[in-house]
């Protein structure tokens, strides 16, 4: 891996891709009076948190807000929400993670709702990589970044990580 730690998001950009990817959310969703936010532990929580207002300022959703924990190392789908997942019944989920990578990670949070019958799923992340190895896509990107394999991308969100807000290519 390299050491060269190269800035491609700033805190205020940031925010920004937050704020349009809310607007995004609003648009694809207008005719709806409910959405729900599953956020993937832990940035990826954070980054629904961050969503969740931004939709409260701009819309008048209902939202729920779920946190989702993965185990990303088992080869079958282990995880835990911090509510019911049946509170998303019938009612659009928007699945939430900071980066794009692989696919693994937002696949697995997919098959979280395979037996609840939702009206639809979509998917929003601050970083899309563009090396899926799953059939996954972003609904919803603040930025589409085309890296080499070796390369890596780090977010750290101020609820999480402490300090300010930033995306680095390493």
């Amino acid at each position: 891996m390299s050491t060269k730690k190269v800035l491609i998001l700033n805190q205020e950009q940031i925010a920004k891709k937050i704020t349009r990817i809310a607007y995004q959310l609003v648009e694809d969703n207008f005719e709806e009076t409910a959405i729900v936010l599953v956020g993937i532990a832990d940035r990826g929580y954070v980054f629904a948190q961050r969503l969740k207002t931004e939709l409260e300022r701009i819309s008048s959703f209902e939202i729920t807000l779920i946190k989702v924990t993965l185990d990303k190392t088992s080869s079958t789908l282990r995880a835990e929400t911090d509510i019911p997942i049946e509170q998303a019944k019938d009612k659009v989920v928007v699945l939430v993670d900071d980066v794009l990578n692989s696919g693994r990670t937002l696949a697995y949070g997919i098959g979280v709702f395979f037996d609840v019958p939702l009206k639809k799923m979509r998917t929003a992340v601050l970083i899309d990589r563009s090396h899926h190895k799953f059939p996954i896509f972003s609904d919803f990107s603040g930025l589409k970044l085309s890296t080499i394999l070796k390369e890596h991308v780090t977010v750290q969100l101020r609820e999480h990580d402490g300090g300010e807000d930033a995306a680095w290519l390493i």
